[in-house]
């Protein structure tokens, strides 16, 4: 269900900066959605776990918040993240 280190590490590469930019708004937005398509996974099956359900939405909505704040200071960057992860608007 959670991330490995190894997965973490792909995405920090592809979408930071460097190896060490784990702050910036698009890793933070596409770590999220990792982490929010294995939830989604795990829901699947387990359709019983409140708390599991409870932090998945979490998770949107910090994305979302995330989301927003790229859109208002990066719009192309936005567009092109979006249309990568397969998010929609």
């Amino acid at each position: 269900m959670a991330l490995t280190k190894q997965q973490k590490a792909d995405i920090i590469a592809k979408f930071g900066a460097n190896e060490n930019d784990t702050g910036s708004t698009k890793v933070q937005i596409a770590l999220l959605t990792a982490e929010i398509n294995a939830l989604t996974a795990h829901l699947k099956k387990n359709h019983g776990d409140g708390s599991s359900r409870r932090g998945l939405f979490a998770k949107v909505g910090q994305r979302k918040g995330f989301l927003a704040y790229l859109q208002k200071t990066d719009y192309e960057g936005y567009v092109a993240l979006i249309k990568e992860l397969g998010i929609r608007k």
